[in-house]
């Protein structure tokens, strides 16, 4: 049986960020951030700038990506107001970006409402049930985040980033997202 030492662990690690983004592509999940806008301000690909949201009309999945981007360069609260000049509030991703900047804010108890939010409305959204996992770990509910991984797995999500951010999080090892 082959265990699962700190150096396999690193190996691991090391392997998983050099083959992510064809895991993502792969799955039709997320896919890493291309462009890092700074003070609210999101990517306009036409005009090759970053506009403010209220300067241009965006649709809703350039926000999401913007806010996504935002999100994972730690400019939580950018993220959130670009969240906020989204149409369609009841999107899934917009529901669980939200819930990922609250998380990563710190707002633990909000961040599982938006969660909620985005899986009941598409249970098999499993990058919000990733995200939700890693949320319930850091409460120290391993039980719940254990249940989001299965659930994952159980939706065809095993050979997705999701999952492994999730199996690594339970594994000691964090994601960073």
């Amino acid at each position: 049986m082959f265990k699962f030492n700190v150096f396999s662990s690193a190996l691991v690690a090391a392997s998983l960020m050099v083959s992510a983004p064809a895991i993502l592509q792969a799955a039709g999940g997320d896919t890493p951030p291309t462009k890092k806008c700074t003070q609210g301000k999101v990517y306009d690909k036409d005009t090759k700038k970053c506009l403010k949201v209220e300067s241009h009309n965006f649709t809703d999945d350039q926000l999401y990506l913007a806010a996504r981007e935002m999100a994972y360069d730690g400019q939580y609260m950018n993220a959130l107001a670009v969240l906020d000049a989204a149409e369609n509030q009841d999107d899934p991703r917009i529901l669980n970006y939200r819930g990922f900047t609250n998380r990563k804010l710190g707002n633990y108890a909000v961040a599982m409402e938006f969660y909620e939010a985005a899986l009941s409305i598409d249970p098999d959204y499993i990058l919000a049930r990733s995200y939700m996992g890693q949320g319930l770990l850091a409460y120290g509910d391993e039980d719940g985040a254990r249940l989001q991984l299965a659930e994952i797995r159980e939706r065809g999500g095993r050979n997705t980033w999701s999952y492994t951010a999730l199996q690594m999080a339970l594994r000691g090892t964090p994601s960073n997202y």
